[in-house]
C-alpha cells in the first residue's frame, strides 16, 4: 500500500517523537561527528541551519562547534511580507530571539543581519522524511523548496554554485519512496547520525 504524503508525515513524526532523551542526545553527538568531518562543512565560512523542533535532532552542539571554529551561523526567519519565503539572519550568543506564528523560535528581524541564500556556503535543511533518491518531505509549507528553487535550476543546468544544500534527519526518518510533486526540490546529500547519503 502506498502512503500519501500526509500519512507519511504522520508516520515518520511518530517514529521521531518515540525516540528517548538518551537516543536524542546520542543522535546529536553522532550528527556533530558526521558534520564536523564533512569536507564541505569543514571548509565553509557561512552556514545556515535551524533550531530543532518537533523531536528533530538537536542542532545546538553543531552550532556551538561552528562558533568555536570561527564560522558564521545563520538561522531561517519567516519573511515578514512574502508569504512562504525564508530569510537567513546571522545568529550568535547575543542574538535577540522571538517566536513566530508557527511557534518556532527565530532571530528578531534585523535587515543588516540578512545573508542572501546565494552567498551561503552550506544550507542545512530540516525534513520529516527522505528517500535515497534525495527526495525530502517537509512539514508541508514549501519553505525550503522555494528557498532552493533558484539553486536547483542552476544546478540542473550544470552551473557551478557556491551553495551546498544538505538535509539532516534521524536514521528512522528514511522511507522507501517519497511521492514527489512537481515543485519538490531534491537534496543532493542527506546526513543522519549513522550515514551520509549522496543522492546524485
Amino acid at each position: 500500500m502506498t502512503l500519501s504524503r500526509q500519512q507519511l508525515r504522520q508516520l515518520v513524526r511518530k517514529r521521531r517523537q518515540a525516540l528517548t532523551a538518551q537516543q536524542q542526545t546520542r543522535a546529536a553527538e553522532q550528527l556533530l561527528a558526521q558534520l564536523s568531518r564533512h569536507p564541505v562543512v569543514a571548509a565553509a565560512d557561512k552556514i545556515a541551519i535551524y533550531l530543532a523542533n518537533d523531536s528533530e535532532i538537536n542542532t545546538l552542539p553543531f552550532i556551538h562547534w561552528c562558533w568555536q571554529q570561527g564560522k558564521t551561523v545563520y538561522l531561517p526567519v519567516l519573511h515578514p511580507f512574502s508569504k512562504g519565503q525564508l530569510l537567513f539572519l546571522h545568529y550568535d550568543q547575543d542574538t535577540a530571539m522571538t517566536v513566530n506564528h508557527l511557534g518556532i523560535t527565530e532571530p528578531k528581524l534585523d535587515l543588516q543581519k540578512i545573508c542572501p541564500v546565494e552567498q551561503l556556503d552550506v544550507l542545512l535543511t530540516p525534513l520529516v522524511a527522505f528517500d535515497i533518491s534525495g527526495d525530502r518531505l517537509g512539514m508541508g509549507g514549501g519553505f525550503y523548496d522555494r528557498t532552493l528553487e533558484k539553486w536547483h535550476r542552476r544546478h540542473q543546468a550544470g552551473e557551478t554554485t557556491k551553495l551546498h544544500p544538505i538535509g539532516l534527519a534521524h536514521d528512522c526518518q528514511r522511507v522507501e519512496t517519497i511521492p514527489s510533486e512537481c515543485w519538490d526540490v531534491p537534496i543532493p546529500e542527506i546526513i543522519t547520525p549513522g550515514k551520509v547519503y549522496r543522492c546524485e
